[in-house]
């Protein structure tokens, strides 16, 4: 499906759609519990990946029609009992393995979902047999190797089917837990995947970090959901560590899932860049949390939007502003990248994105995929190896035919760009969006955008 923006303005208000990343561990917590009723969860791509792992593991994961009401939970912890609760449409009720994944029947496909091939690589070492986890062409090309290597340091079977760190992969166990030693500079999902796991062994696991982690707000989205599912999972002066003989017990058998920072990030954007004169956008449901994506308010601060967060009402109201091009590190928050550079084209000045060369082992190289795609629409960029330079004072923003490389997060950035660009951008492959944000242009038609799209 093609996507064409054209230059137009915006204002009104949208609702931020549930967080990815939290989904997808809340998803494979009430896997790894006996249940739990997942509330408000990101129904897209990656998602369904996800929930597809934990039934392949033995659980059932089914989403609540109109007229559907889920079971409570048993008081004493010990499954459902049929005593209806509220609940809305499009939540989860998630039936768990109860710790002891099942040896799957099935390959389990992860399409293109590395959170899913990374969290679920680590559920197959706890299976009394082998799974095999293979995805996309994207996802077969991403790196898996030292996920492996540290599942073969606590004795169990980690192979790539074709000796290169990548998908396909044969995983076995089951493991009874241990010391690893792993770098942090690659996936910060390597560390998530062990810690979940890891409290369902018999002697827990403890990571100790050979580098630098990256993307470290990530670990801590994944601490926040642990203890909200009653599993303690802490930092130590090496690396994160969890004990063994533990149980996903979520409080009061539920758990509710925030709004996306990375996906907010884009309708920030496009409120800072085109909101209507004398108008405003405003984001709904922006609540505070361990997202390292909440940045993009701080960022839009520095480069001179007008923007406010209302951590109250968790609402950040946004208006049209003139920017200035800034530094900006995403060691944190490599999601961010392409959002920055969109925005950075549209600035006065020089915007330069540091830290990122781990952005380029993404669903596609974002670093280089942003740079080709925005010089395509008339931006002076410079790519280096750890950096993203971006000249937006040498910038006059054009309508052009971009790819958006398979991934939701280029499509979405250069829609952002696009609404600001003399003429008319059509945006190729704009059906990935349903990878973390399916409603993005029904959202930016909504907002006024003049947006079209063609299959």
């Amino acid at each position: 499906m093609d996507a064409i923006v054209r230059e137009s303005a915006v204002r009104g208000a949208a609702r931020a759609p549930p967080s990815k990343s939290y989904t997808h561990r809340a998803i494979l917590a009430a896997g790894y519990a006996d249940g739990a009723l997942v509330r408000g969860p990101l129904d897209s791509a990656d998602t369904r990946a996800t929930a597809r792992a934990v039934e392949r593991y033995g659980g059932s994961v089914d989403r609540l029609g109109a007229e559907e009401r889920p079971p409570s939970v048993d008081p004493e912890g010990v499954g459902f009992v049929d005593s209806p609760v509220d609940a809305d449409p499009g939540d989860l009720l998630v039936t768990g393995f109860g710790g002891r994944p099942e040896v799957p029947a099935q390959v389990i496909d992860c399409a293109n979902s590395g959170t899913t091939m990374r969290l679920t690589t680590a559920t197959a070492a706890l299976a009394d047999g082998l799974t095999v986890l293979t995805g996309d062409d994207s996802l077969r090309s991403r790196p898996q190797g030292p996920l492996l290597d540290a599942i073969g340091q606590l004795d169990g079977r980690a192979e790539s089917t074709r000796a290169n760190g990548q998908a396909p992969l044969v995983v076995g166990g089951p493991v009874g837990g241990g010391t690893v030693s792993i770098p942090g500079d690659v996936s910060s999902q390597y560390i998530t995947a062990l810690l979940m796991a890891g409290a369902v062994t018999d002697e827990g696991v403890r990571v100790d970090l050979e580098t630098e982690l990256k993307s470290a707000p990530y670990v801590d989205i994944t601490l926040e959901v642990l203890d909200e599912f009653g599993v303690a999972a802490w930092d130590t002066s090496a690396g994160f560590a969890v004990d063994g003989g533990q149980s996903y017990e979520p409080t009061d058998g539920e758990y509710h899932v925030p709004g996306d920072f990375s996906s907010i990030s884009y309708l920030v954007a496009a409120g800072a860049l085109a909101a209507a004169p004398d108008d405003e956008l405003v984001v709904q449901g922006a609540k505070e949390s361990a997202q390292g994506d909440t940045a993009i308010v701080e960022i839009l601060e520095r480069m001179g939007a007008d923007i406010d967060w209302d951590l109250g009402d968790q609402r950040i109201t946004v208006r049209r502003s003139s920017l200035e091009g800034i530094e900006v590190g995403v060691a944190d928050t490599p999601d961010l990248l392409p959002t920055i550079a969109a925005l950075g084209a549209a600035a006065d000045g020089t915007t330069r994105i540091t830290d990122c060369e781990h952005v380029r082992y993404k669903e596609t190289d974002r670093v280089s995929a942003m740079a080709e795609e925005l010089e395509r629409m008339g931006a002076t960029v410079e790519e280096f190896t750890d950096e993203l330079v971006v000249h937006g004072g040498e910038t006059d923003l054009q309508g052009a035919t971009v790819d958006g490389r398979a991934d939701h997060r280029i499509v979405m950035s250069l829609a952002v760009a696009g609404l600001v660009a003399d003429g008319e951008t059509r945006i190729k492959g704009a059906e990935h969006v349903d990878v973390s944000f399916p409603d993005f242009f029904e959202t930016l038609y909504e907002l006024g955008a003049d947006v079209d799209r063609e299959d």
